[in-house]
């Protein structure tokens, strides 16, 4: 098999105090097959000029491509992206997602094309791993959680454990990802549809223990690490605020515009949870029963019984 070809979808806003490291972690990588394609949502801190500093000293296969973002938040901003990358990436490309703020380690690439090379061309599959959470310094790195339990659909319908930065598509996933996308107006994050697509289609779906980035945690990232008592407080009161219900609103109003792409069994089970969420409560306990949902924990499992009892799911 030779090298894919990938194509790296880079969402920028207000990020130039670290976005330096984030491209420098970029060039670093063993992998060298890749292209870029950056958004900027009309930043005001220079970051525009360091991503157009960063497209002239680029030379040969490393093509950097920079497009005006829609100024509507990240998860449109990489949405925009996801739906313009047909006409910038050659046919066949492989897809990967950045933050503007990370810091990719060496083998990052190379790691998710070797593991992705393993499954047979013509299955969509996905490719995520595990990260190292530092400060905004990189100081202080603690793994991030484990996932205990396999991902597929219905873990995908009721939990989001892809981290978008980690992602890497195969050329099947990313030509599934690209057709559909079109056919979709919002979205909750771009790595939860990712994961809800690619699941729901039947996909492949490899997570890797082994972390390939580094994750900053500070005050402007849009949703921090899922782990810490904070984080789960946090997360508990937007279940009470109704939140997490909205975000289900949305992800199943994105996946019924791509029904046709779905399995059989993923559109049975979004039937199923689409049904049992609108009912009265003892009906919903017992579809969340039936329905084989699940989180990755006993604590977020917990969550979502209580959620489903009082109609916040």
């Amino acid at each position: 098999m030779s090298e894919p070809h990938i194509g790296i979808l880079l969402a920028v806003f207000n990020g130039a105090i670290h976005l330096d490291e984030q491209l420098s972690s970029l060039v670093n990588q063993t992998y060298v097959n890749w292209q870029l394609l950056a958004g900027d949502d009309a930043s005001t801190d220079g970051g525009r000029s360091i991503l157009e500093g960063f497209a002239a000293q680029q030379k040969g296969q490393n093509k950097v491509t920079l497009l005006e973002g829609p100024g509507e938040g990240a998860a449109a901003h990489f949405l925009s992206l996801i739906k313009r990358a047909p006409d910038h990436l050659p046919e066949g490309s492989w897809l990967a997602f950045c933050d503007q703020d990370d810091v990719w380690t060496e083998d990052k690439l190379a790691r998710g094309v070797a593991a992705l090379s393993e499954v047979a061309s013509n299955t969509p599959a996905l490719y995520c791993s595990r990260t190292w959470v530092v400060d905004y310094d990189l100081s202080r790195p603690r793994l991030s959680p484990h996932r205990p339990r396999p991902m597929g659909f219905r873990n995908a319908l009721v939990q989001n454990v892809v981290s978008g930065n980690s992602l890497l598509l195969n050329a099947a996933a990313t030509r599934l990802l690209l057709s559909a996308t079109q056919h979709v107006e919002a979205v909750v994050m771009h790595d939860w549809w990712v994961y809800l697509l690619i699941s729901g289609a039947g996909g492949y779906l490899i997570h890797d223990d082994e972390p390939t980035l580094f994750y900053r945690q500070h005050a402007a990232n849009e949703i921090g690490a899922n782990f810490g008592l904070r984080a789960k407080g946090n997360r508990l009161m937007r279940m009470l605020r109704g939140e997490f219900r909205s975000w289900n609103d949305a992800n199943i109003a994105a996946l019924i515009e791509v029904r046709g792409y779905l399995s059989p069994q993923a559109q049975a089970d979004l039937d199923g949870f689409v049904a049992f969420r609108t009912a009265s409560a003892r009906q919903r306990i017992l579809g969340l029963r039936n329905s084989g949902l699940y989180r990755q924990t006993r604590a977020s499992t917990f969550a979502l019984w209580v959620a489903a009892g009082l109609k916040l799911l």
